[in-house]
């Protein structure tokens, strides 16, 4: 199980120097986890953009999450994974109102809930860590997608609980989003689909994380969030949004990327966040 890969690739690590990770700087300077923990314990947002799939930035997700919650006992963490509809499930789960197997069939856990997730969720649990939901429903996402943002306004007052406040703003200038209408085709789509639409269920999404994190700040808290890594690199994304709510926040972002190498930080990997996690590209994938 992934419970003890990990463990066991970063004791061949100290054994034959072959290293697991590497942490960098934003300007491609080599870092240590305990110098970026430093600066994360003085931030009131923390944007870990993680890769869904990668066995190990699971495993520094739940040490960084143990790490803060040691200097700063108020940690909140807010996950991608969790739709904000869920709250009321995540939340008798961590009260133990519910039972787990009704919590992940319900709250419709991911499928690498049991590797990725799970043992965050437990730590939070037995911590009496605050979790928030903080995406919007893929409901709503899809909506957005096939019929553009406009069909929101049609949504019922209680629905509109649950997304962020409308209208939402949409930079399409932003390179990650024009990115993505490249992609697409332009706005004349690919394959069927918009790639407008896509762009503003793209822009729901961060603009509804950034809404329930902003929402979930309260006094000395750290607030530590997991998204993939799209949803805040560049300093775009979820972190855009926050800024236009609360420019004073102190927001630090992470953004994992695998690389072939690991002893520098290749170009295009620069500049994408304050700290820049870099695992072998073969790393022991959950899925």
């Amino acid at each position: 199980m992934i419970n003890w890969i990990i463990p066991l690739i970063l004791l061949i690590q100290l054994i034959v120097d072959k290293p697991a990770y590497q942490i960098f700087d934003r300007t491609g300077k080599n870092t240590s986890y305990d110098s970026m923990m430093a600066e994360l314990s003085q931030a009131d947002v923390v944007l870990f953009g993680e890769l869904h799939n990668n066995a190990l930035v699971h495993w520094l997700e739940l040490q960084v999450a143990k790490d803060l919650h040691v200097q700063d006992s108020n940690l909140v963490v807010g996950l991608e994974m969790l739709e904000a509809d869920n709250q009321l499930l995540v939340d008798e789960y961590l009260a133990e109102t519910i039972q787990q197997r009704h919590f992940v069939q319900e709250a419709k856990m991911w499928d690498n809930y049991t590797t990725d997730y799970k043992p965050i969720i437990d730590f939070a649990k037995k911590n009496n860590v605050r979790v928030v939901a903080t995406n919007i429903p893929r409901r709503y996402a899809s909506l957005v997608s096939r019929k553009g943002i406009a069909q929101l306004d049609s949504l019922t007052d209680q629905a509109k609980n649950w997304i962020a406040t409308l209208p939402v703003e949409i930079d399409t200038t932003l390179p990650s989003y024009q990115k993505m209408l490249n992609m697409m085709g332009g706005n004349g789509g690919h394959g069927g689909m918009s790639g407008e639409k896509m762009v503003q269920a793209q822009a729901i999404k961060d603009a509804t994380m950034a809404h329930f994190i902003q929402q979930n700040i309260k006094g000395e808290e750290i607030f530590l969030h997991l998204n993939g890594s799209y949803h805040s690199d560049n300093f775009e994304g979820i972190y855009w949004y926050l800024q236009q709510q609360s420019p004073d926040l102190n927001i630090k972002t992470i953004s994992c990327v695998e690389q072939a190498k690991l002893d520098s930080l290749l170009e295009e990997n620069q500049q994408v966040a304050d700290f820049i996690i870099v695992t072998p590209s073969d790393m022991a994938k959950s899925y």
